[in-house]
């Protein structure tokens, strides 16, 4: 995502998670910059992205934070179970580098409104 992003969009701050389990706490952690947009991949290293995402959804100081599913999965099944749980929206992340990069580049256009810090 930093590569795909970096000429692009480059006043976009990326934040990584490397514990999905702290993500809720530290998106409500008042001492802590919001970020305006969560990109959520479902496959998460020995977490399970769905949990992520209800949990996300279960905290009512999150509302209004917008959580786009970015991931590599088109099971219909997926994309129904990600909006019931309160996704904004649902997006195939293509393993061609160079589509990857345009299709994240829109996310971030439309979610954003373009090249603004995030």
């Amino acid at each position: 995502m930093a590569r795909a992003l970096g000429r692009s969009h480059p006043l976009v701050r990326l934040e990584f998670a490397d514990r999905p389990e702290r993500v809720p706490d530290r998106l409500v952690d008042p001492a802590a910059e919001r970020p305006l947009l969560v990109l959520l991949d479902l496959n998460l290293p020995g977490y399970n992205g769905h949990q992520l995402l209800g949990d996300l959804r279960g905290r009512p100081e999150l509302a209004g934070l917008p959580v786009v599913v970015f991931t590599s999965s088109t099971s219909p099944a997926e994309v129904e179970a990600c909006y019931a749980a309160g996704a904004d929206s649902y997006i195939f992340k293509p393993l061609n580098f160079e589509l990857f990069r345009t299709v994240l580049g829109s996310t971030i256009d439309f979610w954003l409104g373009g090249d603004r810090p995030a």
